[in-house]
This record gives C-alpha cells, sequence and structure tokens, in this order.
C-alpha cells in the first residue's frame, strides 16, 4: 500500500505536469524513464528519489517545494488526511492550464466571472 505522502507528491506531479500540457510521455522522454514509470510515480505506488523529483520539479518549472506544501513536521499526525483527499480532479486542471493560456486578461476576467456563476447555480 502506497504511503499517504507518495501519494500527495504524485497527485501534485500529475496536476503540474497537466497544467503544463505534457503528456505523461513527454515528461518521462524529458527525464529519461518510461511513460509507465511517470504513471507508478504519480499513483505513489513507487517512490521518487530527490534526484528524480528535482528533474521532475526541472521539467514542470515549479519549486521542489510544490509537491511537499501542508506535509511538514506540524502535519506528520496529519498525513493521512492528505491521501483522503483523492486524486486531483484532471477536467478542473486542465481548465486553469486553459485558463492560464488565454493571452487577454479582459477575457481571463470574465471567464472566471462565468464560471463563478455556474457555480453557484
Amino acid at each position: 500500500m502506497p504511503h499517504p505522502v507518495d501519494v500527495t507528491v504524485g497527485n501534485r506531479v500529475r496536476e503540474m505536469r497537466i497544467r503544463k500540457g505534457l503528456s505523461q510521455q513527454a515528461l518521462g522522454d524529458q527525464v529519461g524513464v518510461s511513460f509507465q514509470q511517470i504513471q507508478k510515480y504519480e499513483r505513489g505506488t513507487n517512490r521518487m528519489g530527490s534526484s528524480r523529483l528535482i528533474q521532475i520539479a526541472d521539467v514542470l518549472d515549479v519549486p521542489v517545494s510544490t509537491f511537499f506544501e501542508g506535509l511538514g513536521k506540524s502535519e506528520t499526525t496529519n498525513v493521512s488526511s492528505a491521501s483522503e483527499e483523492g486524486p486531483l480532479n484532471v477536467k478542473a486542471s486542465k481548465v486553469a492550464r486553459d485558463w492560464q493560456r488565454i493571452g487577454d486578461e479582459r477575457l481571463q476576467t470574465k471567464v472566471a466571472e462565468m464560471m463563478r456563476a455556474l457555480s453557484r447555480g
């Protein structure tokens, strides 16, 4: 059974990969592993070594700390709650990625307003 921290870190890798618009194959190619290995990392079934995590963070252009936010010493008694959040929503990650690609700030604002209105109704 995967450790909850490995699952959380894997979920965050997955979210960042999707936001960056990369497939598992593309990420694997850039860090020198198969897409199957990326799948295992993202599920938390295989742990990532620190050097691999640094490579992935570099490809995704995020600080390594992104993967560990909220999992510090003060959270050690509550680590299981991180895994209970479940996998990150792929559709939401794709919407965030697409939203960032909108070049017009006014249009981004309008899309955000529309989404807020739809979520209330």
